[in-house]
């Protein structure tokens, strides 16, 4: 009983398993093989005839079992990546910290990776633990036990359709129970961004985190400062898109994980009307997600920060700015203090200012302008974008409604709808939807402006 204990209390230190390997069979894992990739099918086949083991791995195994579609499929494998390669027509080793094998059919591409030992002394970490580089091959055993979650430790064998479970994940993603395998804080030193990921599970699953795993976040969230800015965007993009975006943040709030992730997201929440812009823009994001339309980042980004950068934008031209001026100088502002800590990529970056400088030109219908707009790549996102701040009350609704019809609008339509509109009069084309008697010598009153920031110079 004394030596039982014992090894149970070194195999928790040491992260490896607690129980033996179990096969769970088809008829209690639940998995339809036909909702697997094929390609990932064809790539464990592949290596399986050459006599090498191979299993889809981690968070497609999760949310197969759970119901969920899969965004991507992965492979764990023993072959190293250059017994990999050879192996198909169309693969690269890609990553420094973490090489694996990209094998790439058409639009789909299966991250296949070998099997890894779990974190030693001889790997290179920083002052804070976190591992450098990890490339030390392994034993399959070995493998699940340096993944983080117990519900991510799931191997799934599409030729005896079994899932091989080492730490029991199966029966906590059935209790939707996020449980960090290994001691959580060592386990957090050598990865801060499994801060990030617990939280996400739990979110998406609907579940909860385990208390061990839980414990600590508070007081090591300072650890998130280490992470390389561009590996932070890419867990921020995924925590954004997983379809409860809002649900994650406020836990992230709540466990005490949310400061200087987003910089100006946590001033935007904290002032007034931001809060309800955010609000919005995800709610928005979540449910064309959860319908299986694909979300660009460049528009998530650019909702996410533009509070900041309207507010901002009002101050300049209350100095006296011109007020296309002033939207590219506080645009610039924002996204330098941003990408400090987040590194949003320049595609990304140029698409949001794309997207930022086209919201003064909606403020007056001018047919001629209005078909250079029509050239612009990110006009139809530009609009969508306008209908968020109409819902916002930061524009006006009716007119938001018309250039949403005209974005619709097949090319017959459009010119009917623009001669239609060069027919009104000049001041009523500019300003609103709506015909209405034209006045000589009349000033602007508050009623004929939109709420945007350039009709208040």
């Amino acid at each position: 009983m004394i030596t039982d204990t014992f090894k149970r209390f070194v195999g928790k230190l040491l992260g490896q398993p607690p129980k033996a390997m179990r096969r769970i069979g088809q008829a209690k894992h639940g998995i339809e093989r036909r909702n697997v990739s094929r390609h990932a099918i064809k790539v464990c086949e592949v290596l399986q005839h050459e006599g090498y083991q191979a299993y889809i791995v981690g968070g497609a195994v999760r949310d197969l079992i759970v119901g969920l579609e899969p965004k991507d499929f992965d492979v764990a494998t023993n072959a190293t990546p250059e017994q990999i390669r050879p192996l198909f027509r169309r693969a690269r080793i890609i990553g420094r910290r973490f090489q694996l094998v990209h094998v790439v059919f058409g639009q789909e591409i299966i991250e296949t990776s070998t099997f890894r030992a779990p974190a030693s002394e001889s790997q290179a970490t920083d002052d804070h633990g976190r591992i450098l580089r990890d490339n030390e091959f392994g034993t399959h055993a070995q493998d699940a036990a340096r993944r983080d979650f117990t519900i991510n430790a799931l191997y799934y064998d599409p030729t005896t359709e079994e899932v091989i479970d080492y730490h029991n994940g199966v029966e906590d993603l059935k209790s939707r129970t996020v449980r960090m395998i290994g001691d959580p804080r060592t386990r957090y030193r050598e990865d801060p961004v499994r801060m990030l990921r617990a939280v996400r599970f739990a979110v998406k699953l609907k579940g909860t985190i385990h208390t061990d795993t839980k414990a600590p976040l508070q007081s090591m969230a300072e650890l998130i400062e280490n992470v390389p800015a561009s590996r932070l965007f890419d867990e921020m993009l995924k925590l954004l898109t997983c379809g409860h975006a809002m649900d994650c943040l406020q836990q992230l709030r709540q466990d005490g994980l949310h400061q200087g992730i987003l910089p100006l997201l946590d001033v935007v929440l904290e002032q007034p009307g931001g809060e309800e812009f955010i609000e919005l823009a995800l709610d928005r994001t979540d449910h064309r997600i959860r319908s299986g339309k694909t979300v660009s980042p460049s528009f998530l980004f650019a909702a996410l920060l533009w509070h900041q950068v309207d507010l901002r934008w009002k101050k300049r031209i209350q100095a006296g700015e011109p007020s296309i001026q002033a939207l590219m100088e506080a645009a610039d502002s924002v996204l330098e203090e941003q990408t400090e800590k987040l590194a949003i990529q320049k595609r990304f970056s140029a698409d949001m200012r794309e997207i930022w400088f086209m919201q003064p030109r909606f403020e007056k219908r001018l047919p001629k302008s209005i078909w250079r707009m029509f050239e612009q790549p990110r006009f139809r996102a530009s609009v969508d974008f306008l209908q968020l701040r109409a819902a916002a009350h930061q524009f006006d609704s009716v007119l938001a409604q018309w250039w949403m019809d005209l974005a619709n609008a097949d090319d017959t339509a459009r010119v009917e709808m623009l001669e239609e509109l060069s027919r009104l009069p000049k001041e009523t084309s500019a300003t609103a939807p709506r015909s209405r008697t034209r006045r000589r010598r009349r000033s602007p009153t508050s009623g004929d402006r939109t709420d945007s920031p350039s009709s208040q110079e």
